[in-house]
């Protein structure tokens, strides 16, 4: 999130031209007064942790003042899609960012909105026509129409118009106005919009937020466009249901659904509410523990391609993983498992520092700035020298994992075996060309045993291997005994 990363120290506030706004780092709802040059000055930090692709929140102009303590710090709320947020920077320097990106083997993905933009969006003001929203009749003063959130009857075969028009055509909150993505010039305007983004700052990828709440049709023919004319760029889905069914039937060539969506990778929101469960339950032998993610990943049937889905264990919407606490062990196994799956990996900045937070009383409270990022920090997290013992341990530990994966073939393309979880170990296994990467978890408090023989099929002839996250020797030709929720990420 651009506002609470790092500023470059550059900026004045308030910037002139934009309606009034605040900085002020002690509020969790307003503008902290990160930018883009911030993100750049750090992008050496990036390297050192061993991702390889940056997803910013959106950075296009958010001009609406605030309102009742609130900001559009988060930029969900678009006033101009052609217009970098002055207050992150310009679009050179956000094209100079993306190409010193690249330089250093990084990609950037762009953040859109499609489903609405702000209310303080000039369309408001002089609307093109009478179409170009839903539910208009709010602008002449009108009932407030908003969605009733629930996505379901975006594809349930039962449901009826009006819980489709409900979810579809409500505005999200009553500041960011609902568009019409069935008037033709509507999405003719945000598929060029996209095109133009593509083409000028060389981004290397979408996400795209809200997906399922726009219209589906029309969100279709602009995801055919952009494949079309870019076969090789990848879109995300923001897909907010936690049932694999629903998100399987957005991917691209799903045959659960009579429209291509043309959506190449959709977010598993099931992997994420199964494992945020499990990580406060003992793995049980039937349903507890991790007993829920291997019944979340039993469904990668239902996917066109579940190697082209996302998966994360938290983000600015949601909790962070470690809630109010520490619990480093839990966010270990988490991030071993979410780095090993057959998936695409998605970590949220902060987790390698043991950042915490809740959204119980403001969503502020999980997006809280990055120590060091900000002109008088007490301390510099971005280096060790500042980091407590604790903080270097999980940066090292995360980092040795991340670097570990980068090119590994056994991972971006090992077939996948998973074992019920047994005597509350669980155990994934990825295999290519005659290697093999062994995740093992032991989803319980208390110590525990696997038993070698029950692996067979993955171990074979390997008699040892390698646990990639301490670099110790693990024996495979007898049984392995687990700490309490110890991890293993063996290689051989």
């Amino acid at each position: 999130m651009p506002d609470r990363f790092a500023r470059g120290g550059k900026q004045k506030d308030p910037i002139k031209g934009l309606k009034p706004y605040r900085v002020d780092r002690n509020q969790p709802s307003l503008r902290h007064g990160g930018d883009l040059e911030g993100i750049r000055k750090h992008l050496d930090y990036f390297n050192e942790l061993g991702v390889t692709a940056l997803w910013f929140t959106p950075v296009l102009e958010n001009n609406s003042p605030d309102r009742d303590g609130q900001s559009t710090y988060h930029g969900y709320a678009t006033t101009d899609y052609y217009r970098v947020d002055p207050r992150f920077g310009t679009n050179e320097e956000y094209r100079n960012l993306i190409h010193e990106a690249h330089q250093r083997g990084l990609k950037v993905v762009m953040d859109m909105i499609f489903n609405h933009c702000g209310k303080d969006h000039p369309w408001l003001v002089d609307v093109p026509s009478k179409d170009w929203f839903n539910s208009p009749e709010y602008l002449q003063g009108g009932k407030y129409s908003q969605t009733s959130y629930k996505l379901t009857p975006v594809l349930d075969p039962y449901a009826s118009q009006i819980d489709k028009q409900e979810a579809v055509d409500g505005w999200f909150v009553p500041t960011m106005p609902d568009l019409n993505q069935r008037n033709p010039h509507v999405i003719k305007y945000l598929i060029q919009n996209s095109k133009w983004w593509i083409e000028t700052a060389g981004i290397d990828g979408i996400r795209m937020d809200t997906y399922p709440y726009a219209d589906r049709k029309a969100m279709s023919e602009w995801m055919k466009a952009i494949d079309w004319e870019y076969p090789n760029f990848n879109t995300v889905g923001e897909t907010w249901v936690t049932e694999p069914a629903y998100t399987a039937a957005w991917q691209k060539d799903s045959r659960l659904s009579a429209i291509n969506s043309y959506l190449k990778t959709v977010m598993d929101f099931s992997f994420f509410d199964k494992l945020n469960q499990a990580k406060y339950e003992e793995t049980d032998g039937w349903w507890k523990g991790y007993n829920r993610v291997y019944n979340s990943l039993v469904y990668d049937y239902l996917y066109p391609d579940p190697s082209s889905v996302m998966a994360f264990i938290e983000n600015h919407d949601t909790d962070r993983f470690l809630g109010s606490g520490q619990n480093v062990p839990a966010l270990k196994q988490a991030l071993a498992l979410l780095l090993t799956m057959n998936r695409i990996p998605q970590l949220y900045y902060g987790t390698e520092i043991l950042m915490n937070g809740t959204k119980e009383v403001t969503d502020g409270n999980v997006r809280k700035d990055f120590p060091g990022g900000f002109p008088g920090d007490k301390r510099n997290a971005f280096t060790a020298a500042s980091r407590t013992e604790a903080e270097n341990e999980m940066f090292s530990w995360l980092s040795r994992l991340l670097h570990w994966r980068k090119g590994n073939d056994v991972i971006s393309r090992g077939r996948q075996t998973q074992f019920l979880p047994y005597e509350g170990v669980y155990v994934i296994a990825r295999r290519y060309q005659g290697r093999t990467v062994l995740t093992i978890l032991n989803g319980t408090n208390k110590a525990a045993v696997m038993p070698v023989g029950r692996y067979a099929e993955v171990i074979g002839a390997a008699t040892e291997g390698t646990d990639i996250l301490t670099g110790t020797s693990i024996r495979l030709d007898r049984d392995i005994r687990l700490q309490p929720r110890q991890t293993l990420v063996v290689a051989y």
